[in-house]
């Protein structure tokens, strides 16, 4: 065989092996065999002439990387592709979406009272019903008016009403000098 034949057939299988890199964890082994094809190819591709070498040259610059472009759209829609590669999953499967977690969506903003003493977690009644929740920044008493804040897995995120309202911006704030003494 020709030795231009030999270069074409070491230019489609380092292509090959390429390719399989991507989709196969081999430690680098069929990455380095794809590279070791490829120069093998374009060594005889200069052996035969210099027009062929270069044209060897020019189809592993542009051949790999289609090829590997190439794998990345069809790997996938073959029978192999579809078993060995995850399809993402849909909202529906994993978002939860059953009746309690919209009922609890539904008491977002609402207030209630405190049911048992929370030391960040513990019961809240809502409209008479009783709901696990958790505190958002600190300890709440029993009895103490809340607000929900959110919904977290199947419990709400709440807050005690009576909570102080955060400080105001320190560059509005204005102080006494300590040091602007009044005459004695």
């Amino acid at each position: 065989m020709d030795p231009w034949i030999w270069a074409i057939l070491l230019l489609a299988l380092g292509a090959a092996l390429a390719v399989l890199e991507v989709f196969f964890p081999s430690a680098g082994i069929l990455g380095f065999l794809a590279a070791v094809s490829t120069l093998a190819a374009i060594g005889m591709g200069f052996w035969q002439s210099p027009t062929v070498g270069v044209l060897i040259l020019l189809g592993a610059l542009v051949g790999l990387p289609a090829a590997v472009v190439w794998g990345f759209q069809y790997w996938p829609k073959t029978a192999m592709g579809r078993r060995v590669l995850l399809e993402a999953p849909q909202s529906e499967e994993v978002l939860p979406d059953d009746s309690s977690r919209r009922q609890l969506q539904d008491l977002v903003g609402r207030t209630g009272r405190a049911k048992t003493k929370m030391l960040l977690s513990g019961v809240v009644v809502i409209d008479g019903r009783s709901i696990d929740a958790v505190s958002e920044s600190r300890p709440i008493e029993e009895g103490q008016p809340i607000r929900v804040l959110q919904v977290r897995g199947h419990g709400l995120v709440v807050r005690p009403i009576d909570e102080e309202p955060p400080p105001a911006d320190p560059l509005q704030q204005t102080f006494d000098d300590p040091f602007d003494a009044p005459p004695a």
